[in-house]
């Protein structure tokens, strides 16, 4: 597929998806006319960056998170000293982003079943 289809269906401008490819988040294969060729591993990829950077991961730590993700699937997981304190510390960043938005959903799914607006949303409570 072309870069106009794999943004539509990711919802990443093509814009984004070349930005992405600079920073050596994605590598797109080409065709014998230069054009970009992407497959369904690339839409994988793409949403999984999205992803991360949505939940504000900056760029330059997904692709050690990535690399460190296919490490994992390798089982030969290795790391620098270096990268294994960014990914500490990124961690605990995570950590509370998660603790924030999760108090966020159980705010607003109580207030929309108090409201009698429970029926908006139909995600299981937690336990």
């Amino acid at each position: 597929m072309r870069i106009g289809e794999l943004a539509e269906r990711t919802g990443v401008t093509t814009r984004l998806i070349r930005y992405y490819e600079q920073q050596g988040l994605l590598s797109a294969d080409r065709l014998p006319n230069g054009y970009r060729s992407y497959g369904e591993t690339h839409v994988e990829r793409i949403e999984r960056v999205a992803g991360l950077v949505q939940a504000g991961v900056p760029t330059r730590l997904v692709k050690v998170l990535l690399e460190a993700e296919a490490a994992c699937a390798l089982e030969r997981p290795t790391c620098s000293a270096e990268v294994a304190a960014l990914l500490a510390e990124e961690l605990v960043g995570l950590e509370k982003r998660i603790d924030c938005l999760s108090r966020s959903r159980d705010t607003i799914r109580t207030f929309l079943s108090r409201v009698g607006a429970g029926e908006l949303f139909d995600a299981p409570t937690p336990a």
